[in-house]
């Protein structure tokens, strides 16, 4: 496995229970888990809010589909297996999307309509006033997607892969050379060792990888830009809050009294530009008063792998014993345990 984030480790994990002999590369595996104040450069899944928008998916088919609800029925088992290793990582059910406009309002009808077993029901105007007084066309509840800490996570799963005797080395990988039905893992150290398959969770660096074997699946470059937000009036305890709201593509997380997270910008490349903190902080001037008031006492900002031309995730065996898993834009910590259940059926039929 080459890659640390949710996707690598969380792979890798799975992997291990299965009975494999797992051993994962990223120099990142020595560094804390943190994100303290503000950072850049984070990786995509620290600088990720851990949003699960798995039903509320509007696709009814496809692998896309497919994947989401997968991982969704997977992740209440998850949680409660990697407790056992960090008590504090819990699944916050419970996601509030807000309809911009009339069109959007009938297509949340339409799949709520479709997807009552699923946890879905339109919210009117009147249940909204109390979180969102400004909606004007009502809004969609998903009661089973939400949030997940994405720092929590990639505790756990830390933890988890140490006790399962997993191989954790703090080193990249620079060169991956084929040799006879094995890999050999070139390490930046000097060393190389054989493994019988590679995984690649390696997001915006697998073209560095995958290039000299002839392989190209280019990617770019997608950042998003979140805030830590302290709120001098409104919202204190949150009593009727979602985990998660989303209004206009953005994410609001409450996350203690008078605290909350907001975020999820998406600005083509690799620099942040000042604008889109004040963007999100007025929502595009629908935000109400006391979010426009709210003090900044954190932000960061991190780098999310988009597919070009095809689209993401990238689950491909690209050769044998060569299996790529990355590119999952925004959705990293949600299709998790649909990744990582994927590439272990991949691995079994290779």
């Amino acid at each position: 496995m080459i890659g640390a984030g949710a996707i690598g480790l969380g792979t890798a994990w799975h992997l291990a229970q299965q009975g494999h002999d797992v051993s994962l590369y990223d120099p990142r595996l020595n560094q804390s888990v943190d994100r303290e104040g503000s950072a850049k450069d984070l990786s995509g899944t620290s600088a990720s809010l851990g949003v699960l928008m798995g039903y509320v998916f509007r696709r009814r088919s496809g692998r896309g589909w497919r994947l989401r609800r997968r991982s969704m029925e997977l992740w209440p088992q998850w949680i409660e297996m990697l407790q056992a290793h960090q008590p504090d990582l819990k699944l916050h059910p419970g996601l509030l999307q807000i309809a911009r406009d009339e069109q959007a309002a009938e297509r949340m009808e339409s799949l709520a309509a479709q997807r009552v077993d699923l946890g879905l029901q339109m919210v009117n105007n009147a249940d909204l006033a109390t979180v969102w007084p400004t909606a004007s066309h009502g809004g969609l509840h998903s009661r089973h997607d939400g949030r997940i800490d994405p720092l929590l996570l990639q505790q756990a799963l830390r933890k988890a892969l140490a006790e399962q005797n997993a191989e954790l080395n703090a080193t990249a990988v620079v060169h991956l050379e084929r040799n006879d039905n094995h890999w050999r893992v070139h390490h930046t150290d000097g060393n190389s060792s054989i493994h019988d398959c590679v995984v690649l969770c390696t997001a915006l660096n697998s073209d560095v990888l995958l290039e000299p074997l002839g392989q190209v699946r280019p990617m770019t470059p997608v950042l998003g830009q979140a805030l830590s937000l302290r709120l001098t009036t409104g919202p204190t305890t949150w009593s009727n809050w979602p985990s998660v709201l989303v209004n206009q593509g953005f994410n609001l997380i409450p996350t203690a009294p008078g605290r909350l997270l907001l975020g999820a910008t998406v600005e083509p490349g690799d620099r942040a530009s000042e604008d889109p903190l004040t963007l999100m902080r007025n929502l595009n001037e629908r935000a109400p008063e006391w979010l426009c008031s709210a003090t900044v006492v954190g932000n960061w900002s991190g780098l999310r792998a988009r597919p070009m031309d095809r689209p993401a995730p990238l689950l491909e065996e690209l050769e044998p014993g060569l299996i790529l898993a990355s590119g999952h834009y925004r959705n990293g910590v949600l299709l998790t345990p649909g990744t990582a259940e994927w590439v272990t059926t991949a691995v079994e039929q290779a």
